[in-house]
């Protein structure tokens, strides 16, 4: 009797769970009359807690390489966060193009910018984060102001960048369209690294284990913090989350994203 009860109850606290979130799916962010693969990926989810005001967004991207990964891929403890999740597909490797993926993510992260006040999230309060390939594309967003720029955003609005893994050379899936393999290492007009600047939005740069990471990512990154430290960044953090792998860093990179969301408004305030 009692562990039927017990069920009940469990069963009962899940149903008010998720009658306690609004979702709203495949909201269109870019179309096009003439390309049909950009109408298929340039879709987005929001997930917002009930009755959500001016609450602190984060727009993520999905891992995957640039060539696979679906917009539903966010660590639970993010999408159940007392935050506004904005979770974005876009055009992938070899049907797109480099610039293809990192052009859709911007045109997300502009329809964050211009309604995701609707959902009770604040325009003032957007971070940008995404694992291993979403990593990526929102540091290249952050840092290089053109991407952004074109939709009518200026890239330092940003309240945070959050990179989860992210790639920071030229992307190893963009190398290897143009001849190159994972493991020749280029620094182009596609690499966050070339467009390291100290007036970015603060960032907040995380990886797995040193040793178990994909290509040297933890190496990659530590150059990466460190370029930021060089040119006077004032607000460029590293984590190593030891004993994680790769693909298994992102559960608990969330806590870190957390403290840190916390932290960036704090300070804002005490401006």
């Amino acid at each position: 009797m009692h562990r039927k009860l017990l069920t009940v109850t469990i069963l009962l606290l899940v149903i008010c769970s998720i009658a306690s979130a609004q979702v709203a799916k495949d909201i269109q962010y870019a179309s096009s009359a003439t390309d049909a693969y950009l109408q298929e990926r340039c879709k987005l989810d929001v997930y917002a807690p009930e009755d959500a005001r001016d609450l602190p967004v984060v727009v993520w991207f999905h891992g995957g390489g640039l060539t696979g990964g679906e917009k539903t891929s966010i660590p639970r403890d993010l999408k159940e966060s007392n935050y506004v999740v904005v979770s974005a597909n876009y055009r992938l490797i070899p049907k797109g193009t480099i610039a293809n993926c990192i052009d859709d993510a911007a045109a997300a992260v502009a329809w964050a910018f211009d309604n995701v006040a609707r959902y009770g999230g604040s325009p003032d309060k957007i971070f940008l984060s995404g694992h291993s390939a979403g990593g990526y594309l929102i540091d290249l967003l952050g840092l290089d102001k053109r991407w952004l720029a074109k939709y009518g955003i200026d890239a330092d609005r940003v309240a945070g960048l959050i990179p989860f893994s992210g790639q920071v050379l030229s992307h190893y899936n963009y190398r290897q369209t143009i001849g190159m393999t994972p493991y020749q290492p280029l620094i182009d007009e596609y690499a966050p690294l070339a467009h390291v600047r100290k007036d970015a939005p603060p960032i907040v740069i995380i990886s797995g284990d040193r040793n178990l990471e994909l290509y040297g990512r933890y190496e990659e990154t530590a150059y990466f913090w460190r370029l930021f430290q060089m040119v006077g960044h004032p607000d460029a953090t590293i984590y190593e989350l030891d004993g994680f792998t790769h693909g298994n860093m992102a559960d608990p990179a969330v806590q870190i994203l957390k403290d840190n969301v916390r932290r960036i408004l704090r300070a804002r305030q005490q401006q």
